[in-house]
């Protein structure tokens, strides 16, 4: 913490200077005057000196050969024709209806009702009240002009238990294929993820969970049975991010499904990009790889190369022989394991959000074992760097780009679809006039357009999310939606956000075909907003009457009543 804040400092003053504009893009920061201060810094804190020597040698850092002239600049152009827009959710982030026509409770169930885990205790319970919205939300799809809409199952509600023999929910079942059948009556295709956190409760309580071997099995039998169900019109297919589970599945797929319904099974990882805070610094550059080993190539690594990353194995194999351990924490794939899990991914989703400086960070032993402190690194922000919501997404466009040629490089150059990519708002009134979402939407698919003319083998984006929905332990605190829902409001009407029309300008235009057409889209999506401000006003007047009507009103009415048979038992008693 105190080497955060230090750094800060330091980062402060350059901003100060007008000369810190992030990696690649700082010129010369220090005229003689300013060496003599730094020096006397250094004495008073040698490692925030070592981060500014950093940041000064960036100003050589090289950039990629394209736009090496001007690395910060905005890149007009076009996406290749075919390529794919969408926007996500998830099952319990917005369908509701969490013990309704015969669903299973999910960990989340249990976990929200545990009073104190989430924020104000809310709960996913109704959520957005997905599951009986379905065509109203269809119909926001339609006004977006989207390709695709990545959706969740949610496991219990189509296997209560989580286990195929004891019991399938037929009108779980129905659900889904209702909602898939209405996306493809309005030319939408879906794109399914099998998991979004929400294990059946029951396999939590029996096994113990994730933990437990027992689960590849059971999630590989819940895959078979939306493959049987829905696979003849389900051509994309995201698992889970577990190499073992995720290759089961491949294999079932490839096995008995994929001949006949000619479809893609592949997983989709979430990672932030990690840059040196010195990229001639080989310290720093061992840092920045290990981060990004330990986020994406984790479970990526497995999957394409056949094993966990080298770095990941001796870094977690060191720690865990120092705390005594007899073997490493991290599990060791077999030479028949590795041969099985390798290749197993028809595409690879990718979600981002933000990025980080990073540096080495020695941590003292510890007698307890930590992911966190395992790759020995300490992660750092430019304080200049948006945060229009919660304090770990920063709006750094270049990071995206720079994560999809690691992806290029490392694995491949893989197929990618972008499955997560989106920034969420904290304030408590609502933020229709979105400004910072559209600047975080135009820089990080303007990246993409760029990793494209780099090679990336991009074919999709997934704006997320469609709607303001529950956010996990935030509650409905956290805001990711393009379109705001009145959560207050029983009918949980959705209000599109000046975002909505930014977004489907993008989509139209099938990226951004050139500056005066592109300068235009802002100023015509903060219009919008201001009549769709007017109306929520209006609607929120409403409801406010509504709850008077049916809370005060019964209240009073009430109370007349109790008020009249006491003043009718005065009377009757001083007159009898």
């Amino acid at each position: 913490m105190q080497l955060f804040w230090a750094s800060k400092f330091i980062l402060n003053a350059l901003v100060g200077l007008g000369q810190f504009r992030g990696i690649s893009q700082i010129g010369h920061i220090c005229c003689e005057e300013h060496q003599s201060q730094l020096v006397r810094m250094r004495r008073d804190t040698l490692r925030c000196w070592a981060v500014l020597v950093a940041l000064m040698a960036l100003s050589v850092a090289e950039d990629f050969p394209w736009t090496k002239n001007n690395p910060g600049s905005f890149y007009y152009g076009t996406f290749p024709a075919g390529f794919l827009w969408g926007v996500g959710s998830s099952a319990y982030q917005t369908e509701g209806a969490w013990d309704k026509d015969g669903k299973g409770p999910s960990i989340w169930d249990t976990f929200t009702h545990s009073k104190g885990k989430v924020l104000r205790n809310e709960t996913g319970d109704s959520a957005c009240d997905g599951y009986y919205r379905v065509k109203d939300d269809i119909q926001l799809l339609k006004e977006l002009k989207v390709n695709h809409y990545l959706l969740s199952i949610s496991w219990p509600r189509i296997m209560p238990t989580g286990i195929k023999a004891e019991q399938l929910n037929e009108k779980g079942i129905q659900f889904y294929n209702d909602t898939i059948n209405s996306l493809l009556e309005n030319n939408i295709t879906p794109i399914v993820s099998l998991y979004h956190w929400d294990l059946p409760q029951v396999l939590q309580e029996k096994y113990g969970g994730w933990q437990n071997i027992s689960m590849i099995n059971y999630f590989n039998d819940y895959a078979n049975l939306c493959f049987e169900k829905f696979g003849d019109r389900v051509k994309h297919w995201i698992t889970f991010s577990n190499p073992w589970t995720h290759a089961k599945v491949w294999h079932s797929y490839n096995t008995t499904w994929r001949r006949e319904q000619r479809g893609m099974v592949g997983i989709s990882l979430t990672s932030g990009w990690g840059e040196p805070v010195d990229p001639h610094s080989q310290t720093d550059r061992d840092a920045a790889e290990r981060y990004i080993q330990f986020h994406l190539g984790w479970f990526a690594n497995p999957i394409y190369r056949g094993d966990y990353p080298e770095v990941m194995k001796n870094y977690v194999g060191r720690k865990s022989a120092q705390q005594g351990l007899g073997t490493s924490r991290l599990p060791t794939f077999s030479v028949q394991e590795k041969t099985y899990i390798k290749g197993t991914s028809d595409f690879l989703g990718v979600g981002h959000f933000t990025t980080r400086y990073v540096l080495q960070k020695s941590f003292p032993f510890l007698q307890v074992s930590s992911y966190h402190t395992d790759p020995d690194l300490a992660e750092l922000v430019d304080p200049n760097w948006p945060a229009p919501g919660p304090k770990w997404l920063y709006s750094v466009p270049w990071g995206f780009r720079r994560l999809l040629n690691f992806i290029k490089t490392q694995y491949g150059n893989p197929l990618i679809y972008v499955t997560e990519n989106g920034v969420s708002e904290t304030v408590q009134c609502s933020q229709l006039c979105d400004e910072w979402r559209i600047q975080y939407l135009k820089g990080y698919i303007n990246e993409i357009l760029k990793a494209l003319n780099d090679g990336v083998n991009v074919k999709g984006y997934t704006a997320w999310s469609l709607l303001d929905k529950f956010e996990w332990n935030k509650g409905f605190s956290e805001r990711f939606g393009l379109y705001h829902i009145d959560f207050k409001n029983k009918n949980k009407p959705r209000y599109p956000k000046a975002s909505v029309d930014y977004y489907k300008r993008i989509i139209s235009a099938n990226g951004f075909p050139n500056p005066r057409e592109v300068e235009s889209w802002q100023q015509k999506a903060m219009d919008t907003c201001s009549a769709t401000h007017q109306h929520l006003a209006a609607d929120s007047l409403i409801t406010h009457m509504e709850m008077v009507t049916e809370i005060v009103l019964p209240t009073v009415f009430t109370l007349c009543i109790l008020i009249s048979i006491v003043l009718l038992i005065f009377y009757l008693r001083n007159h009898s």
